[in-house]
């Protein structure tokens, strides 16, 4: 949480670690098609997404969980390039002159390794993947970036990449009953 309280009232990070500042909700809401959209999509998912203290928290929660899905990544896409991509020269360049038993051997411990890696990455990405509070945030970022779209077509002065993340695969489903996480005490960032 000291990330949060570190940056001013209005600065939010990407995906990369770049600090941008956010658009302000009087600008979504001067565009009716955007502020229609902002109320609707916010009594689905039980949020003010005209409320830019809220906002703001929820850019800062979606970047928490992208960071600590990025570590992963950081460690699987070498492995997964080297066992997926690099059997390939390989195979080329030693195996295929090799005998049979060793090129079926081969075969089978390389897609062993390339399946552990993928459960591997799965069963530790999944208590993330599963927790409805965090899926909360993924949903709500999701509609975010669709309220901002329907914004910039409206003819508002929003930055084409704004707000700078991509999306999520498991944004799709609200949970109702799922607590959110209370912005942090100290009246926000700084």
């Amino acid at each position: 949480m000291g990330e949060y309280h570190e940056l001013e009232h209005g600065k939010f990070f990407d995906d990369s670690g770049t600090v941008h500042s956010m658009v302000p909700s009087s600008v979504i809401a001067a565009v009716p098609a955007a502020k229609a959209a902002a109320l609707k999509y916010g009594r689905e998912v039980r949020f003010d997404f005209l409320d830019d203290s809220a906002v703001h928290w929820m850019l800062f929660q979606r970047r928490e969980d992208t960071t600590n899905g990025s570590f992963l990544g950081c460690i699987f896409a070498p492995l997964f390039f080297l066992f997926g991509f690099g059997a390939w020269p390989f195979w080329e360049l030693v195996a295929s002159q090799k005998s049979r038993h060793f090129q079926i051997g081969f075969i089978c411990v390389d897609t062993l390794i390339i399946c552990t890696l993928i459960v591997s990455a799965y069963l530790l990405r999944r208590p993330t993947l599963l927790d409805p509070t965090v899926r909360n945030v993924r949903c709500r970022a999701r509609l975010y970036r669709k309220i901002v779209g329907a914004a910039r077509s409206g003819g508002a002065d929003i930055p084409h990449l704004y707000p700078y993340y991509g999306m999520y695969a498991t944004s799709r489903k609200f949970f109702p009953d799922a607590p959110d996480l209370p912005i942090p005490e100290g009246g926000g960032p700084a």
